[in-house]
Order: structure tokens, then C-alpha cells, then sequence
């Protein structure tokens, strides 16, 4: 069995409008949310996020068993993408995820990775 066609053909009206469709879209956008949560550390910090109102830098260090130097380059990296935004509090700095529609997905991901149990 060949999971590609044996022949070529096409339905003209349904490609038109999809290619139209997809014009409009912001596939950049999307394509580097995936990308940013395509490394295994920033998946984890963004899981993470998703369990708490929000953290500081040193407990996401902790949490991951990373150094805070390198927490805090995944933290600003989220931030820079608009997934997580921080606050200051004196000297500490809390991060949370943005909004819903980020929480939303990570945990969408989780359960359908965990479903159907994908391994690398």
C-alpha cells in the first residue's frame, strides 16, 4: 500500500478556495509558536506555566534543573514570541503564559502526544 496517489488529479474548486483561504492566513505567526515550543526545554517551562498562576525565573531554574542564566534565555525567548509575559517584583521577575489561547494549546498538545503516546 502507497500512502502517495497513483495518479495525478485534482478538484479545481476546492484548491482555489483553500489557496485563497490560505493567503489570508498568518502561517509565520503560527509557524514560530510551534517553533518555540519545539525545544524540549521551552515545552516543559511552558507546561509548567500552565500548572501555576506564574513563577519566578529562580523557580523555573529549579523546576527543570537548569542554570537561571539559561531559564531566563528560554523565558525572554516565550516572551519575545508574545507566548508568556513577566512582571517585576523588586528584584524578582514572575512569568506567566500570556493568555488562554496558549494554555489552550500546550495542554492540547500534552493530551494528544499522551493519547497516542509518541516517542521520539
Amino acid at each position: 500500500m502507497s500512502d502517495v496517489c497513483d495518479v495525478f488529479c485534482y478538484d479545481e474548486e476546492k484548491v482555489s478556495r483553500l489557496k485563497q483561504e490560505l493567503a489570508s492566513y498568518d502561517t509565520l505567526g503560527m509557524t514560530k509558536i510551534f517553533k518555540a515550543l519545539a525545544d524540549d526545554t521551552r515545552a516543559k517551562i511552558a507546561l509548567m506555566l500552565c500548572r501555576t498562576d506564574e513563577l519566578c525565573v529562580c523557580d523555573v531554574a529549579n523546576i527543570i534543573g537548569t542554570t537561571i542564566p539559561n531559564a531566563s534565555h528560554h523565558l525572554r525567548l516565550l516572551r519575545n514570541l508574545g507566548l508568556a509575559k513577566y512582571r517585576k517584583e523588586g528584584k524578582l521577575v514572575f512569568y506567566s503564559l500570556d493568555d488562554e489561547h496558549v494554555k489552550q494549546l500546550i495542554w492540547m498538545a500534552l493530551q494528544h502526544s499522551m493519547e497516542n503516546k509518541i516517542l521520539v
